[in-house]
């Protein structure tokens, strides 16, 4: 049976569901260990199964028009809901009006509110009191965490002596946390005590013991949370740290990755990329740099390789996935693989063959 941290949960994503903007419900319905998803919201997709949307994988859980529809499904079911999530990711963070109506709808039928916006739904003062007077919780969880309860960074991440990965990609929502924990999970599989730290509201969503939401942080507490994170995963045990990566290097809007090599000083890299993708996500005429010149980015700025290529598939036929695979091996030199649509494995055992040499040095 799975862990469940928190409780049965609908999924919020109008007008979102399977595009770039409900990134955060789709990590939802693939994988969780917070919320047992029960149902995603979108009337687009009214009475199809969220997997089968997603990743042409059935799931089990329905998609609705509206959070009535979606109560009464869970009380029939005999699992009633106990959690509204914003399944959300708009650039911005902005919470869009329609939704704070249906989360007045969640708050009035009991429902506790998660929510990963940059509009913090615990600062609207009408919701807030609904919230008290029914008796629930709003957690913003992008809300910048107290002063007292962040690290700085202090170097202690130089005792960290076991495979650390950061998988970095070339764009934003281009799928590096999806491909982060496959990872993890193929690794587990093959009897590696592997951890995922989580830089984002989704991974914390998601269960992610070693986790902080990065875009929220005060700027001087970066480094110091990246470095806490993995060594709090190294000194609980884990043989192999995958760092979920941010954005990427040269995103003109969202430009990220550099914190991460930087503080939380891993061994190789893995780059996620969207070979059909020809523009940064979201901002037309800012042509995405080539994959070879991101490579060599990373590698400059970390000192560190770059040892394999992890593809989404977006824009391509089933078909069409080895071919684009293999381009890219015959264009930078590394190893492609699309995790999502052919599993981990095969990453899994090339991330092994790193591990053991890492073991090997460490042997007298």
């Amino acid at each position: 049976m799975k862990k469940v941290l928190n409780g049965n949960a609908i999924v919020y994503c109008e007008n979102a569901f399977n595009t770039p903007n409900g990134k955060t419900a789709h990590g939802l319905v693939r994988f969780t260990e917070r919320y047992n998803v029960l149902a995603v919201l979108d009337s687009h997709y009214n009475g199809m199964d969220a997997g089968e949307v997603l990743d042409k994988k059935h799931a089990g859980i329905p998609i609705f028009r509206d959070l009535a529809v979606a109560l009464a499904y869970a009380e029939k079911k005999g699992t009633p809901a106990q959690y509204f999530v914003m399944g959300l990711a708009p650039d911005g963070g902005k919470l869009p009006d329609a939704a704070r109506k249906t989360v007045k709808e969640a708050i009035d039928a009991g429902l506790n509110v998660d929510s990963g916006l940059h509009d913090f739904i615990s600062d609207d003062e009408k919701l807030a009191s609904l919230a008290k007077e029914k008796g629930v919780r709003i957690r913003d969880v992008r809300k910048t965490p107290p002063r007292s309860e962040l690290h700085f960074f202090s170097g202690e991440i130089e005792k960290v002596d076991v495979l650390t990965v950061a998988l970095l990609g070339t764009d934003s929502a281009v799928g590096k946390r999806t491909t982060a924990w496959i990872l993890v999970h193929a690794l587990r599989h093959q009897g590696i005590k592997a951890e995922l730290v989580g830089t984002g509201q989704t991974a914390w969503m998601q269960g992610a013991k070693y986790s902080f939401v990065l875009d929220s942080l005060i700027n001087d507490f970066v480094a110091g949370e990246i470095e806490h994170a993995v060594v709090s995963a190294w000194k609980d045990g884990a043989e192999v740290i995958v760092i979920e990566g941010q954005g990427s290097l040269m995103n003109p809007a969202y430009p990220g990755g550099f914190e991460i090599l930087a503080a939380g000083r891993p061994g190789i890299v893995v780059m996620q990329h969207a070979p059909a993708r020809k523009e940064y996500d979201g901002f037309p005429g800012y042509l995405l740099h080539p994959l070879a010149d991101q490579i060599k980015a990373v590698e400059f700025l970390s000192g560190k390789p770059v040892v394999a290529i992890t593809v989404n598939h977006e824009d391509l036929k089933t078909e069409q996935v080895q071919d684009a695979c293999d381009a890219i091996t015959k264009d930078v030199g590394l190893p492609a693989f699309d995790v999502l649509l052919h599993g981990g494995n095969g990453l899994a055992d090339l991330i092994k063959q790193y591990l053991a040499k890492k073991n090997q040095k460490k042997e007298p």
